[in-house]
């Protein structure tokens, strides 16, 4: 991919055969990105350069840069670019460096504290202030505030690359979550220091979770969607696609950044290691999330575009709750009412409880209204959700819930709630949440794509299309991801997100 946007920049330019060409694994492990890359150099520069050793010595001293993310890996990177963990031993393949680290640069970066956190990376001090005998993890490519200063500090001051390149560091635990297994996101910081940096090619593989935000991911997805220089994004959102048995909620994707590259960009899915349908040509920006599949970007626009009377429609994301909708988290109360001064029905984590009205610190008024609840994390561990949402709840009056539920909306009456269970039924209301849902967990957020409709009638999948006229490729579609739901599934669970 990399080579190809070169020629195609360079007036159809073989990258492996230009000598003044610079690469940098910022993040490098097992220096496999950086030997790959010296493997097709040493093959492209062989008419320029036909003595081997000068060639080798040329790349290796010349082209090819890496910072290890530990001294294991700086040694192991070492090792498979130079064949010898000393850059200047006498194994090494090239001849001519008088430093150990040669290209490969390793030097222990700290944290920088501040109420228990670190304020580069988010880290967790009560889990990675270890002491001199432990990795700190404090990587040296994000523990700074100018990384172009950090850069010409590592490796000389005229140093300007032409290629930043590899895998980056996903995640870091912050302290929090159960046993303080919470992680904040950390590749979001690589990408932003590598666009600081200015080369002229990007070329990273990340967990694709930024496309819709949510941890510490908001403000780089919004970011990432108005930079109009990326050139291609390859989509994998199958779990296990990529890496196999490694559990990436939401898959990932790799792409080129462009620097001197305005304009749309070449989107592919792939599925088991297939492309899906064609690749398409489209702004990153036409919603406020990206919208992976290019053929339901059709669909959307249709629905986003329809006008009832000259007006577009309201959102059902502006009616559902927040968390917690009652002010309760998990509690669990009697069996049954006797003994509870004004009990009320309380349903929970698969569980119905009766608690006292009084409990309710939040939307108290909301109690003896009719309204439908629908599970705020939804999903399995497994490569497909044919599902996307539980089975909606009609809570009738006197009734509340845990933060288990996300109250979706108030009701008039019992028919109106009914018809309302219907309309999240239908696949069109799933595979709108779809969209915008990249992992187990469903917030008020993944329903801004469903219109709002009034519930005085009973809403089919075939009224639905036919209202924002859905095709029939469309259908089938749409159909292809999204299980028929017709009644209430029997037996399901629904599991809480990790996080």
């Amino acid at each position: 991919m990399l080579a190809q946007a070169w020629a195609a920049d360079h007036g159809g330019a073989n990258l492996w055969a230009d000598p003044s060409v610079r690469f940098l694994d910022p993040f490098t492990k097992s220096g496999v990105f950086l030997r790959e890359i010296t493997n097709r150099l040493v093959k492209g520069l062989a008419e320029q350069m036909p003595d081997l050793q000068v060639r080798v010595n040329h790349i290796l001293m010349r082209q090819i840069f890496g910072i290890g993310i530990t001294r294991l890996t700086s040694l192991l990177a070492r090792r498979s670019l130079y064949c010898s963990k000393k850059a200047n031993g006498p194994h090494a393949v090239a001849k001519g460096f008088t430093t150990e680290a040669g290209n490969i640069w390793f030097d222990r970066t700290e944290h920088t504290w501040a109420r228990g956190k670190c304020t580069f990376c988010g880290a967790s001090q009560e889990t990675l202030d270890r002491g001199e005998g432990m990795e700190t993890h404090a990587y040296a490519f994000i523990h700074t505030h100018d990384i172009k200063t950090r850069i010409a500090e590592l490796f000389g001051d005229d140093m300007q690359f032409d290629v930043i390149i590899g895998n980056p560091p996903y995640q870091l635990g912050d302290g929090g979550g159960g046993g303080g297994a919470s992680a904040t996101p950390i590749y979001n910081l690589f990408v932003e220091a590598a666009i600081q940096l200015e080369p002229r090619y990007i070329s990273m593989i990340t967990p694709s979770r930024w496309f819709s935000g949510g941890k510490g991911l908001d403000e780089f997805r919004d970011r990432m969607l108005q930079d109009q220089r990326f050139v291609k994004l390859v989509d994998f959102p199958q779990l296990y696609d990529v890496f196999p048995g490694v559990k990436i909620r939401g898959g990932v994707s790799y792409w080129l950044w462009g620097r001197d590259h305005q304009g749309a960009c070449e989107v592919t899915t792939m599925i088991s290691n297939e492309i899906i349908g064609n690749p398409v040509h489209r702004r990153l920006d036409a919603y406020d999330v990206f919208v992976r599949r290019n053929e339901a970007v059709c669909i959307l626009d249709k629905v986003s575009q329809y006008r009832l009377n000259g007006r577009p429609e309201a959102s059902l994301g502006d009616q559902v709750s927040a968390r917690k909708p009652f002010g309760l988290t998990n509690q669990r109360g009697k069996s049954n009412p006797k003994g509870i001064n004004d009990p009320i029905l309380l349903f929970g984590n698969q569980c119905q409880s009766y608690i006292d009205r009084s409990l309710v610190t939040s939307n108290g008024e909301w109690i003896d209204r009719w309204k439908i609840l629908l599970v705020k994390a939804h999903g399995t561990s497994g490569r497909d959700d044919f599902s996307i949402l539980g089975e909606p709840v009609v809570a009738g009056p006197g009734t509340a819930c845990t933060e288990t539920y996300l109250v979706i909306g108030l009701c008039g009456s019992e028919s109106e709630a009914k018809n309302f269970a219907s309309y999240m039924r239908t696949r069109f209301v799933r595979f709108l949440v779809s969209l915008r849902k990249i992992t187990q967990n469903i917030t008020r957020s993944s329903y801004k794509f469903v219109p709002a409709l009034p519930m005085d009638r009973v809403w089919t999948d075939a009224d639905l299309y036919q209202r924002y006229g859905i095709t029939s490729v469309e259908i089938a579609f749409i159909e292809s991801l999204i299980a028929d739901r017709p009644s209430e599934d029997a037996g399901e669970v629904d599991e809480m997100d990790d996080e």
